[in-house]
């Protein structure tokens, strides 16, 4: 699994609020069951005029190669709806690593962290403030250090610090699913279970 410390990376801001799964990835897209190849639907229906891959909607901002990058800046309450996992593997295959969001539900928000995604909450004022360095200058780099759990613009050196559930932080800095989390104990457990024995 993919290790998470820090990213610095320019971001794709995505200036839409209530931004729900079936958005993300639409319904029919659900069908297979494993997690590749979901990138090139994420945000289908926004991409693509009338379903048509050969048809991408200019002023939708994947289709702007002014943006890129593994950081996806959107505004409040991400990832409603419907607690489909194939939200969170659309992202991840199509290379974002970090999502900013001044809300996001609860169900995207495990599911994400899940597939070693981060999903990084900030203050409305600090998510604004993201959005208006982009403006500015799309090339603007965000750092996200999840060992110090803050946010930098680095253009401006605006920053915030972020929560993350201590327990998700030690899988993603290690790489770690719950499987590979619990055999990292292994020592300590028969350790445990020959002391109590």
């Amino acid at each position: 699994m993919q290790t998470f410390q820090k990213i610095i990376s320019t971001v794709v801001p995505l200036s839409i609020e209530n931004i729900d799964t079936d958005q993300i990835i639409p319904a029919r897209f659900l069908k297979a069951t494993t997690r590749e190849g979901f990138g090139k639907n994420l945000f289908r229906d926004w991409r693509y005029e009338n379903n048509d891959e050969n048809k991408p909607r200019k002023d939708f901002v994947l289709n702007n190669p002014l943006y890129k990058g593994e950081i996806l800046v959107a505004e409040k309450n991400f990832g409603c709806g419907s607690s489909r996992e194939h939200a969170a593997w659309a992202l991840a295959d199509y290379g974002f690593r970090v999502v900013v969001s001044s809300f996001f539900a609860d169900i995207f928000k495990n599911n994400a962290l899940n597939n070693f995604i981060l999903p990084v909450t900030v203050s409305d004022k600090f998510l604004e403030q993201i959005f208006d360095e982009v403006q500015k200058n799309p090339k603007i780099e965000v750092e996200v250090d999840l060992l110090e759990q803050t946010i930098k613009i680095l253009s401006s050196g605006q920053s915030e610090q972020f929560e993350i559930n201590p327990y998700k932080k030690e899988c993603l800095i290690n790489g770690y699913d719950d499987i590979d989390y619990l055999l990292s104990l292994k020592n300590k457990i028969e350790e445990y279970e020959t002391i109590n024995h």
